[in-house]
């Protein structure tokens, strides 16, 4: 198995020059924990991470470092540390040198760099450029699922790929809260949510997927403070 067949293409992405403002709330109503930043030609400048979100709230909190002390790092290192905690853009805050993975990457080699660099995503480039990523949750998902349905082409998965897609482009899904399967055609949604509009949504959105032959909502309904204590 590849990286290709595991990856969620086309992820959420941010410009170097997003403010990072904005960068923290898309990461928290969207529930996912970082994301790749990258230039105007889809090239990968770094990874905008909740690591480095919290190093900027740890910052004030840092004590200023003797001039002995300073002395053991370099000034590039030093000049570094403070604009990724003081920086206002993506650009400036995000983790630079990556891991990173290309199309034909095996799922093995992918689960020991997360392991080793204990990282929770790699992005995968092809010609430099981004194409998808793998999360530790698509690794855990392909341990899983049965063989059959990890094969690329294989019905359910393309359904799956797709209506993932779908739902990390509406702001009014709650990401880190519902959950779905696909067997048969059939999409099997699970976790909770805010509202009757919100299940209504998400039933209208994957019947919208090509090839859904049924949806099937076991989502509750309760409010997000619930969810998240």
């Amino acid at each position: 198995m590849r990286a290709r067949d595991l990856m969620t293409p086309e992820p959420v992405t941010f410009q170097p020059g997003t403010p990072i403002a904005v960068a923290a709330r898309a990461m928290a109503e969207r529930g996912f924990s970082g994301a790749p930043v990258v230039d105007a030609e889809g090239r990968l400048l770094g990874m905008l991470t909740e690591g480095d979100l919290l190093r900027r709230l740890a910052a004030p909190a840092d004590a200023p470092q003797s001039w002995i002390a300073g002395l053991f790092q370099s000034a590039s290192a030093q000049a570094d540390r403070f604009a990724r905690a003081h920086g206002q853009t993506a650009g400036d805050a995000m983790t630079r040198g990556a891991v990173t993975a290309t199309e034909d990457t095996p799922v093995e080699t992918l689960a020991k760099a997360m392991e080793e660099r204990a990282i929770r995503r790699i992005p995968v480039l092809r010609d430099g450029r981004l194409v998808g990523i793998v999360s530790r949750a698509d690794l855990i998902r392909a341990l899983l699922q049965p063989k059959e349905e990890l094969v690329a082409d294989a019905p359910d998965e393309r359904i799956r790929r797709a209506l993932a897609k779908a739902m990390k482009e509406q702001p009014w899904i709650d990401a880190f809260a519902i959950f779905f399967d696909v067997k048969d055609g059939v999409v099997s949604f699970h976790g909770y949510c805010r509202n009757d509009a919100v299940l209504r949504g998400l039933k209208v959105l994957a019947e919208t997927i090509s090839g859904v032959r049924g949806v099937d909502m076991k989502v509750e309904q309760t409010t997000l403070d619930a969810v998240a204590g």
